[in-house]
Protein backbone atom coordinates (compact mmCIF):
# COMPACT_ATOMS: atom_id res chain seq x y z
CA UNK A 1 0.00 0.00 0.00
CA UNK A 2 1.16 3.59 -0.89
CA UNK A 3 2.50 5.53 2.13
CA UNK A 4 -0.45 8.09 3.83
CA UNK A 5 0.89 11.02 1.45
CA UNK A 6 1.32 9.42 -1.79
CA UNK A 7 -2.49 7.42 -1.08
CA UNK A 8 -3.77 11.16 0.23
CA UNK A 9 -2.65 12.10 -3.73
CA UNK A 10 -4.28 9.39 -5.15
CA UNK A 11 -7.53 9.95 -3.63
CA UNK A 12 -7.28 13.63 -4.54
CA UNK A 13 -6.65 12.67 -8.17
CA UNK A 14 -9.84 10.08 -8.17
CA UNK A 15 -12.10 12.54 -6.84
CA UNK A 16 -11.40 15.02 -9.38
CA UNK A 17 -11.79 12.12 -11.99
CA UNK A 18 -14.42 11.41 -10.51
CA UNK A 19 -16.48 14.51 -11.16
CA UNK A 20 -16.20 16.51 -7.95
CA UNK A 21 -14.96 19.89 -7.98
CA UNK A 22 -13.21 19.92 -5.09
CA UNK A 23 -11.98 17.46 -2.49
CA UNK A 24 -10.46 18.06 1.21
CA UNK A 25 -9.19 15.62 4.22
CA UNK A 26 -10.11 16.18 7.62
CA UNK A 27 -9.71 13.29 10.87
CA UNK A 28 -12.64 11.89 11.51
CA UNK A 29 -12.54 13.34 14.90
CA UNK A 30 -14.65 15.47 17.23
CA UNK A 31 -15.27 18.70 15.11
CA UNK A 32 -13.69 21.99 16.26
CA UNK A 33 -15.15 23.50 19.72
CA UNK A 34 -16.39 26.73 17.34
CA UNK A 35 -18.62 24.26 15.09
CA UNK A 36 -20.33 23.00 18.21
CA UNK A 37 -20.82 26.63 19.57
CA UNK A 38 -22.19 27.74 16.62
CA UNK A 39 -24.65 25.00 16.27
CA UNK A 40 -26.11 26.10 19.59
CA UNK A 41 -25.95 29.10 19.33
CA UNK A 42 -28.30 28.75 16.48
CA UNK A 43 -30.21 26.44 18.35
CA UNK A 44 -30.49 28.66 21.32
CA UNK A 45 -32.17 31.33 19.28
CA UNK A 46 -35.02 29.18 17.91
CA UNK A 47 -33.52 29.62 14.19
CA UNK A 48 -34.34 25.93 13.89
CA UNK A 49 -37.76 26.44 12.82
CA UNK A 50 -39.35 23.47 10.61
CA UNK A 51 -35.86 22.00 11.31
CA UNK A 52 -36.76 20.18 14.01
CA UNK A 53 -34.80 17.19 13.22
CA UNK A 54 -31.31 19.62 13.65
CA UNK A 55 -31.69 19.37 17.31
CA UNK A 56 -31.58 15.39 17.74
CA UNK A 57 -28.08 13.29 17.69
CA UNK A 58 -25.88 15.89 18.80
CA UNK A 59 -23.08 13.73 19.23
CA UNK A 60 -22.88 12.53 15.82
CA UNK A 61 -23.20 15.96 14.43
CA UNK A 62 -19.82 16.80 16.10
CA UNK A 63 -17.72 13.74 15.94
CA UNK A 64 -17.85 11.84 12.15
CA UNK A 65 -16.08 9.14 13.92
CA UNK A 66 -19.17 7.45 15.69
CA UNK A 67 -20.63 7.26 12.14
CA UNK A 68 -18.35 4.19 11.20
CA UNK A 69 -16.36 1.72 13.93
CA UNK A 70 -12.52 2.50 13.43
CA UNK A 71 -13.02 5.98 10.86
CA UNK A 72 -9.52 7.81 10.70
CA UNK A 73 -9.99 10.01 7.86
CA UNK A 74 -13.04 12.18 6.15
CA UNK A 75 -12.64 12.55 2.73
CA UNK A 76 -14.90 15.92 2.15
CA UNK A 77 -16.25 16.62 -1.50
CA UNK A 78 -17.75 19.30 -3.15
CA UNK A 79 -19.65 18.50 -6.25
CA UNK A 80 -20.67 21.77 -8.23
CA UNK A 81 -23.97 22.31 -9.72
CA UNK A 82 -25.06 24.13 -13.05
CA UNK A 83 -24.35 27.70 -13.15
CA UNK A 84 -24.91 28.14 -16.77
CA UNK A 85 -28.12 28.68 -18.57
CA UNK A 86 -30.93 27.02 -17.23
CA UNK A 87 -34.30 28.42 -18.53
CA UNK A 88 -37.90 26.36 -18.06
CA UNK A 89 -37.22 22.74 -16.62
CA UNK A 90 -40.70 21.51 -17.90
CA UNK A 91 -38.78 19.92 -21.56
CA UNK A 92 -39.52 21.75 -24.53
CA UNK A 93 -42.58 22.99 -23.61
CA UNK A 94 -42.49 27.03 -22.90
CA UNK A 95 -44.09 27.59 -19.51
CA UNK A 96 -47.07 29.68 -19.64
CA UNK A 97 -46.37 31.29 -16.52
CA UNK A 98 -43.14 30.52 -15.38
CA UNK A 99 -42.16 30.17 -11.56
CA UNK A 100 -38.38 29.73 -9.90
CA UNK A 101 -37.67 26.68 -7.95
CA UNK A 102 -33.70 26.37 -6.74
CA UNK A 103 -30.94 25.43 -9.27
CA UNK A 104 -30.26 22.53 -7.20
CA UNK A 105 -33.04 21.11 -7.54
CA UNK A 106 -33.47 20.73 -11.62
CA UNK A 107 -32.34 17.35 -12.00
CA UNK A 108 -32.27 14.25 -10.60
CA UNK A 109 -32.50 13.53 -6.96
CA UNK A 110 -28.77 14.92 -5.90
CA UNK A 111 -29.34 12.18 -3.06
CA UNK A 112 -29.04 9.34 -4.86
CA UNK A 113 -26.78 10.41 -7.40
CA UNK A 114 -24.04 11.73 -5.68
CA UNK A 115 -23.77 8.53 -3.21
CA UNK A 116 -23.33 6.50 -6.37
CA UNK A 117 -20.45 8.23 -7.09
CA UNK A 118 -19.06 8.08 -3.68
CA UNK A 119 -19.45 4.22 -4.27
CA UNK A 120 -18.04 4.22 -7.27
CA UNK A 121 -15.58 6.29 -6.15
CA UNK A 122 -14.97 3.67 -3.15
CA UNK A 123 -14.72 0.82 -5.53
CA UNK A 124 -11.77 2.46 -7.53
CA UNK A 125 -9.75 3.22 -4.29
CA UNK A 126 -9.88 -0.11 -2.94
CA UNK A 127 -7.58 -0.83 -6.11
CA UNK A 128 -4.89 1.25 -5.03
CA UNK A 129 -5.53 1.69 -0.82
CA UNK A 130 -6.86 -2.53 -0.56
CA UNK A 131 -9.78 -3.23 1.44
CA UNK A 132 -10.95 -0.73 4.18
CA UNK A 133 -14.60 0.27 5.22
CA UNK A 134 -16.03 3.83 4.08
CA UNK A 135 -19.57 5.34 4.56
CA UNK A 136 -20.78 7.51 2.05
CA UNK A 137 -22.68 10.34 3.65
CA UNK A 138 -25.09 12.91 1.10
CA UNK A 139 -26.69 15.04 3.26
CA UNK A 140 -28.78 12.34 4.84
CA UNK A 141 -27.50 11.35 7.93
CA UNK A 142 -26.16 13.54 11.17
CA UNK A 143 -23.29 15.33 10.40
CA UNK A 144 -22.17 18.87 10.34
CA UNK A 145 -20.78 18.49 6.82
CA UNK A 146 -19.83 22.70 6.22
CA UNK A 147 -17.89 22.47 9.18
CA UNK A 148 -16.04 19.43 7.95
CA UNK A 149 -15.49 21.24 4.60
CA UNK A 150 -13.85 23.91 6.73
CA UNK A 151 -11.83 21.68 8.24
CA UNK A 152 -10.79 19.88 5.04
CA UNK A 153 -9.74 23.15 3.44
CA UNK A 154 -12.53 23.27 1.13
CA UNK A 155 -13.63 27.18 1.80
CA UNK A 156 -15.25 29.09 4.40
CA UNK A 157 -19.25 29.79 5.63
CA UNK A 158 -20.13 33.04 4.00
CA UNK A 159 -22.70 35.33 5.66
CA UNK A 160 -25.65 32.95 4.05
CA UNK A 161 -24.56 30.00 5.91
CA UNK A 162 -23.58 28.43 2.83
CA UNK A 163 -20.12 26.92 2.37
CA UNK A 164 -17.96 29.20 -0.13
CA UNK A 165 -15.10 27.48 -2.33
CA UNK A 166 -12.51 29.79 -3.77
CA UNK A 167 -13.31 29.85 -7.55
CA UNK A 168 -16.89 28.24 -7.22
CA UNK A 169 -18.55 30.38 -4.86
CA UNK A 170 -21.34 28.51 -2.96
CA UNK A 171 -22.85 26.80 -5.94
CA UNK A 172 -21.82 23.14 -4.34
CA UNK A 173 -23.37 20.48 -2.88
CA UNK A 174 -21.36 18.64 -0.23
CA UNK A 175 -20.95 14.75 0.32
CA UNK A 176 -18.23 13.48 2.81
CA UNK A 177 -16.70 9.68 2.54
CA UNK A 178 -15.99 8.66 6.81
CA UNK A 179 -13.33 5.70 6.17
CA UNK A 180 -10.82 3.66 8.03
CA UNK A 181 -8.19 5.37 5.46
CA UNK A 182 -4.99 6.90 7.28
CA UNK A 183 -4.85 9.80 5.34
CA UNK A 184 -3.15 13.25 5.54
CA UNK A 185 -5.43 15.85 6.69
CA UNK A 186 -5.66 19.23 4.69
CA UNK A 187 -5.06 22.69 6.88
CA UNK A 188 -8.40 24.48 7.60
CA UNK A 189 -9.67 26.80 5.36
CA UNK A 190 -9.10 30.60 6.67
CA UNK A 191 -11.22 32.85 4.32
CA UNK A 192 -14.25 35.00 5.17
CA UNK A 193 -16.57 37.65 3.33
CA UNK A 194 -15.15 40.64 4.22
CA UNK A 195 -16.61 44.00 3.72
CA UNK A 196 -19.64 42.61 2.05
CA UNK A 197 -23.34 42.47 2.54
CA UNK A 198 -25.10 41.63 -0.40
CA UNK A 199 -26.43 38.27 0.56
CA UNK A 200 -27.84 39.74 3.64
CA UNK A 201 -29.72 42.62 1.86
CA UNK A 202 -31.25 40.10 -1.12
CA UNK A 203 -32.65 38.30 1.53
CA UNK A 204 -36.98 38.84 1.06
CA UNK A 205 -37.55 38.00 4.51
CA UNK A 206 -34.52 39.47 6.59
CA UNK A 207 -33.62 35.44 7.26
CA UNK A 208 -29.69 36.15 7.04
CA UNK A 209 -28.37 37.97 10.43
CA UNK A 210 -25.06 38.47 8.73
CA UNK A 211 -23.02 36.15 11.07
CA UNK A 212 -23.31 32.95 9.01
CA UNK A 213 -26.10 31.78 11.00
CA UNK A 214 -29.83 31.47 9.40
CA UNK A 215 -32.98 32.18 10.70
CA UNK A 216 -34.80 28.93 9.11
CA UNK A 217 -38.04 30.12 10.51
CA UNK A 218 -38.31 32.65 7.83
CA UNK A 219 -35.82 31.48 5.01
CA UNK A 220 -38.04 31.10 2.04
CA UNK A 221 -36.01 27.45 1.07
CA UNK A 222 -36.63 26.11 4.78
CA UNK A 223 -40.73 27.40 4.69
CA UNK A 224 -41.09 26.18 1.05
CA UNK A 225 -39.37 22.83 1.28
CA UNK A 226 -39.85 21.75 4.89
CA UNK A 227 -42.73 23.22 6.23
CA UNK A 228 -45.58 21.57 6.41
CA UNK A 229 -47.96 23.74 8.59
CA UNK A 230 -49.02 26.65 7.21
CA UNK A 231 -46.35 29.74 6.24
CA UNK A 232 -47.60 32.68 8.49
CA UNK A 233 -49.87 35.28 6.68
CA UNK A 234 -46.77 38.24 7.54
CA UNK A 235 -44.61 36.06 4.85
CA UNK A 236 -46.76 35.97 2.34
CA UNK A 237 -45.78 39.32 0.60
CA UNK A 238 -42.44 38.74 0.89
CA UNK A 239 -42.51 35.16 -0.99
CA UNK A 240 -41.52 36.55 -4.43
CA UNK A 241 -42.89 34.00 -6.36
CA UNK A 242 -40.94 31.21 -4.92
CA UNK A 243 -42.20 27.60 -5.16
CA UNK A 244 -39.79 24.91 -4.25
CA UNK A 245 -36.48 26.93 -2.44
CA UNK A 246 -34.70 30.27 -3.23
CA UNK A 247 -31.13 31.17 -4.72
CA UNK A 248 -31.89 34.87 -3.57
CA UNK A 249 -28.35 35.21 -1.20
CA UNK A 250 -26.49 33.19 -4.08
CA UNK A 251 -27.31 35.17 -7.13
CA UNK A 252 -26.65 38.24 -4.76
CA UNK A 253 -23.24 36.37 -4.16
CA UNK A 254 -19.94 37.89 -5.70
CA UNK A 255 -17.68 34.71 -5.48
CA UNK A 256 -20.80 33.14 -7.61
CA UNK A 257 -21.19 34.08 -11.70
CA UNK A 258 -23.73 36.13 -12.76
CA UNK A 259 -27.31 34.80 -12.20
CA UNK A 260 -28.58 32.98 -15.25
CA UNK A 261 -32.46 32.26 -15.75
CA UNK A 262 -33.31 30.24 -12.75
CA UNK A 263 -34.91 26.76 -13.64
CA UNK A 264 -38.59 27.06 -13.50
CA UNK A 265 -42.11 25.41 -13.37
CA UNK A 266 -45.15 26.26 -15.02
CA UNK A 267 -47.04 27.60 -12.78
CA UNK A 268 -50.71 27.00 -13.97
CA UNK A 269 -49.61 23.51 -14.15
CA UNK A 270 -48.71 22.94 -10.54
CA UNK A 271 -51.85 24.58 -9.51
CA UNK A 272 -53.27 21.68 -11.22
CA UNK A 273 -51.62 19.19 -9.80
CA UNK A 274 -53.12 15.85 -8.15
CA UNK A 275 -51.36 13.19 -6.27
CA UNK A 276 -50.71 11.26 -9.78
CA UNK A 277 -49.01 14.38 -11.57
CA UNK A 278 -47.37 15.41 -8.57
CA UNK A 279 -45.77 12.11 -8.46
CA UNK A 280 -44.97 12.20 -12.01
CA UNK A 281 -43.51 15.30 -11.37
CA UNK A 282 -41.09 14.82 -8.86
CA UNK A 283 -40.35 11.25 -8.93
CA UNK A 284 -36.37 10.86 -8.09
CA UNK A 285 -35.92 14.67 -8.61
CA UNK A 286 -35.29 16.30 -5.54
CA UNK A 287 -38.34 18.19 -5.71
CA UNK A 288 -40.01 15.30 -3.68
CA UNK A 289 -38.90 16.60 -0.70
CA UNK A 290 -42.12 18.79 -0.68
CA UNK A 291 -45.33 17.34 -0.86
CA UNK A 292 -48.21 17.89 -2.87
CA UNK A 293 -50.16 20.14 -0.53
CA UNK A 294 -47.03 22.23 -0.15
CA UNK A 295 -46.24 22.68 -3.34
CA UNK A 296 -49.98 23.65 -3.67
CA UNK A 297 -49.57 26.13 -0.88
CA UNK A 298 -46.59 27.58 -2.28
CA UNK A 299 -48.24 27.84 -6.03
CA UNK A 300 -50.85 29.84 -4.07
CA UNK A 301 -48.97 32.12 -2.89
CA UNK A 302 -46.71 32.89 -5.78
CA UNK A 303 -49.89 33.97 -7.58
CA UNK A 304 -49.91 36.96 -5.26
CA UNK A 305 -46.85 38.12 -5.46
CA UNK A 306 -46.01 40.94 -8.01
CA UNK A 307 -44.03 39.10 -10.49
CA UNK A 308 -46.76 37.05 -11.39
CA UNK A 309 -49.50 39.75 -10.81
CA UNK A 310 -47.66 42.00 -13.12
CA UNK A 311 -48.63 39.53 -15.84
CA UNK A 312 -52.39 40.81 -16.41
CA UNK A 313 -52.81 38.45 -20.01
CA UNK A 314 -52.97 35.32 -17.38
CA UNK A 315 -55.10 36.77 -14.65
CA UNK A 316 -58.27 35.15 -16.19
CA UNK A 317 -56.28 31.47 -15.96
CA UNK A 318 -55.30 32.53 -12.59
CA UNK A 319 -58.61 33.19 -10.79
CA UNK A 320 -59.79 29.74 -12.83
CA UNK A 321 -57.25 27.47 -11.50
CA UNK A 322 -57.36 29.13 -8.18
CA UNK A 323 -60.82 28.43 -7.90
CA UNK A 324 -60.56 24.92 -8.88
CA UNK A 325 -57.74 24.77 -6.19
CA UNK A 326 -60.27 26.22 -3.52
CA UNK A 327 -63.23 23.31 -4.60
CA UNK A 328 -60.50 20.92 -4.21
CA UNK A 329 -58.35 21.88 -1.29
CA UNK A 330 -60.83 23.27 0.99
CA UNK A 331 -57.89 23.86 4.26
CA UNK A 332 -56.58 25.98 1.55
CA UNK A 333 -58.84 28.71 1.71
CA UNK A 334 -56.81 31.80 3.69
CA UNK A 335 -53.89 31.56 1.12
CA UNK A 336 -56.10 31.27 -2.01
CA UNK A 337 -58.57 34.27 -0.49
CA UNK A 338 -55.33 36.01 -0.07
CA UNK A 339 -53.81 35.39 -3.90
CA UNK A 340 -57.20 36.23 -5.49
CA UNK A 341 -56.95 39.78 -3.36
CA UNK A 342 -53.98 40.46 -4.53
CA UNK A 343 -54.57 39.38 -8.29
CA UNK A 344 -57.53 41.95 -8.11
CA UNK A 345 -55.59 44.56 -6.78
CA UNK A 346 -53.43 44.49 -9.31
Amino acid sequence: MADAHELTAKVKAMSREAGFAAVGVARAGPLPHIADERLDLWLDRGFVGPLAYMRRHRELRSNPAALLDGARSVICLAWAYAQGPSGADNGDATPRLAAPIARYAAGRDYHKTLKARCHQLMDRLREVAGDFTGRACVDSVPLGERALAVSAGLGWIGRNGCLIVPGLGSHVLLCEIVCTLDLVPDAPADGACEGCGRCVEACPTGALKGDGLVDCRLCLSSLTIEQEAPISPSLWPKMHGCLFGCDACQDACPHNRPASCPPTLDLLDVLGWDESSWDAATRGRALRRAGLDMFLRNAILACGSPPVRERRAQRDELRGALQRTARAHPPLHAEIDWAMEQLEAG
